[in-house]
């Protein structure tokens, strides 16, 4: 049986001290080695951020030293080929960050939900930053509607969890993801603080990583409870049950 793999983060590229250039991290090559090609298939998807040029260009950069072969699928103004294709022939498929209530809104428009769905459960490792992130889960806080973060529901569910991003970065994130758990508005869920990735095997979170080393940065695991929630830190390294 193939393996689906989710790579979940708030984090997966790193700055090089020049402007706008990033090189992989740790929780992007963690990606590449999932799909266990030599030379894997990438495909960046940045519908989050409207397809922007820039954020294209510095992923393309990025990757110009590895050993992939790197494509995009652009939605705006139209798509730039046809989905069912640039997905299928993808090795990996990364989403950027932005909004993820228009990520959403624009992929089942255009058929990526199913098509995302179909590919994962064939065994092409899905994974992504921020919006990149929630989108795979039931939902999370975001800030797609402005700057007062509000819960997203609807996301496509393939993990059965709720998820947190930029956990340790923006003071919303935590209380506004404790307060939907407990309620009941989000299930149990997962969360990340910034250049940090939870590795999902199926439905089943296996492994956090992290972008660099010697960082006190974790994920976090919120259950609901009689008393509202607990919160337990994962720190780097394989997850136990």
């Amino acid at each position: 049986m193939t393996d689906s793999w989710i790579v979940a983060s708030s984090g997966g590229f790193v700055g090089t001290g020049l402007w706008g250039v990033m090189r992989p991290g740790r929780i992007f090559t963690r990606a590449l080695e999932l799909s266990g090609k030599d030379r894997p298939r990438v495909l960046f998807i940045l519908t989050a951020s409207g397809d922007d040029p820039q954020y294209l260009a510095a992923m393309y950069s990025a990757l110009a030293d590895t050993n992939c072969d790197v494509d995009h699928l652009a939605l705006f103004p139209q798509p730039n080929r046809p989905v069912d294709e640039a997905i299928d022939k993808a090795d990996v498929i990364w989403v950027g960050g932005g909004s993820v209530a228009n990520l959403l809104a624009l992929w089942r428009l255009h058929g990526l939900d199913t098509a995302l769905r179909r590919a994962w459960e064939s065994g092409t490792v899905l994974g992504g930053v921020s919006a990149g992130s929630i989108c795979w889960h039931v939902g999370g806080p975001t800030d797609s509607f402005g700057k007062q973060l509000a819960p997203v529901t609807d996301a496509l569910g393939f993990l059965p969890y709720g998820n947190g991003v930029h956990y340790d970065s923006e003071e919303q994130r935590r209380p506004l993801l404790h307060e939907l758990v407990a309620s009941g508005t989000l299930p149990d869920s997962y969360a990340t603080d910034d250049r940090v990735a939870i590795v999902y095997r199926g439905t089943e979170p296996v492994e956090v990583i992290t972008d660099v080393p010697d960082t006190d940065a974790a994920a976090y695991r919120v259950r609901r409870s009689a008393d509202g929630v607990v919160e337990e830190r994962l720190a780097p390294g394989p997850i136990t049950p």
